[in-house]
């Protein structure tokens, strides 16, 4: 497909299924109409790239609908300064979005064969201000804390304590907790050292799988 039939579709993605399901956030909005989605996903799923549906990836995991992933950054409220930890490297799609709204992301991923394929496209890309990381992504990187926003892209079973821990004071952690079929979206921000939480929207994510997460 030619280069401007999927800058169309992204365009047609950001006005169509972020902007008028409320996704106000401008720097969300410019970073999601310019990361090429399609290059994050194989090639027999590279047509239905900007739909909003998530795609399988390998591995049993998928990439996040559109939708879901512009409300997580927003919820986010990143500052080009921000140093940005994610749970979940996937694809490395949200990955590259978060590279392009903050000034550092560490992004860790279980799944070594996910790991490298991601980190081949982000670094096909250009971004070279992130470091994916194979390991426990439930425990977090606690050598690398504390950060400024933490992003789950996995379900949760509880609160994640020990990710809430590596967060600045003022930082913001949004993930989806709840049951391995359905979760609650929750945004948590840390103030005096306690958890602020607010729930967003119902949701439904592959199983965080590690020793703070769902065992295999």
């Amino acid at each position: 497909m030619p280069s401007d039939y999927f800058a169309e579709r992204r365009q047609h993605m950001v006005e169509t299924q972020l902007r008028q399901r409320g996704i106000q956030d401008e720097r969300v909005l410019t970073a999601m109409r310019k990361v090429p989605r399609h290059e994050f996903v194989a090639a027999p799923y590279r047509d239905e790239a900007y739909d909003d549906n998530p795609l399988p990836i390998g591995e049993s995991q998928t990439i996040s609908q559109p939708y879901i992933v512009g409300l997580m950054l927003e919820l986010l409220r990143l500052a080009p300064d921000h140093t940005v930890l994610e749970v979940g490297t996937g694809s490395g799609y949200q990955t590259a979005l978060l590279a392009e709204l903050a000034a550092h992301v560490d992004s860790i991923e279980r799944q070594p064969a996910l790991a490298a394929t991601a980190e081949a496209a982000l670094c096909r890309l250009g971004y070279a201000n992130v470091n994916v990381h194979v390991g426990d992504g439930s425990v977090g990187l606690a050598d690398r804390a504390p950060f400024d926003a933490i992003v789950v892209s996995a379900a949760a079973p509880e609160f994640p304590g020990t990710l809430f821990a590596q967060l600045k004071e003022g930082g913001r952690l949004v993930a989806p907790v709840g049951s391995s079929e359905t979760q609650q979206l929750l945004l948590v921000t840390k103030e005096d050292g306690s958890p602020v939480i607010v729930e967003s929207v119902p949701c439904r994510f592959v199983p965080l799988i590690g020793a703070r997460g769902y065992s295999l």
